[in-house]
């Protein structure tokens, strides 16, 4: 398994367990179509949040959530809209993103709720 893998699976991880103890039920986990996939969806309040996790070590590139690409951000929209018809499901969707920063030293994480990306 490489680190970048590895990484990102401690980060879905983290957010698994941060959306948890703030009271949303998680649905699935890397929901994949042939467009996109959906690292969790989870559900609070009646509202489903199809979330994507970025997680890094450092800011060389920047923070993590902007990797999230307008072309990204169209592919999570398109699997958003996917699960939902596959489900049947009739409620409010929105897209979140939770991005992550470790630091490697300290192994201290910071974890950033971005709510609202994409609202349909």
């Amino acid at each position: 398994m490489t680190d970048k893998l590895q990484l990102g699976q401690l980060g879905e991880r983290l957010a698994a367990e941060y959306l948890t103890k703030k009271g949303y039920q998680i649905i699935a986990k890397n929901y994949s179509t042939r467009g996109g996939e959906i690292d969790l969806i989870c559900q609070k309040d009646k509202v489903f949040h199809f979330i994507e996790v970025k997680t890094r070590t450092n800011q060389k590139f920047g923070w993590p959530e902007e990797a999230v690409t307008d072309e990204k951000l169209e592919k999570i929209i398109m699997a958003s809209e996917k699960y939902c018809q596959e489900y049947d499901l009739n409620s409010e969707w929105q897209i979140d993103i939770i991005s992550i920063l470790i630091n490697q030293a300290t192994r201290i994480a910071e974890l950033r709720h971005l709510k609202n990306i994409a609202i349909t």
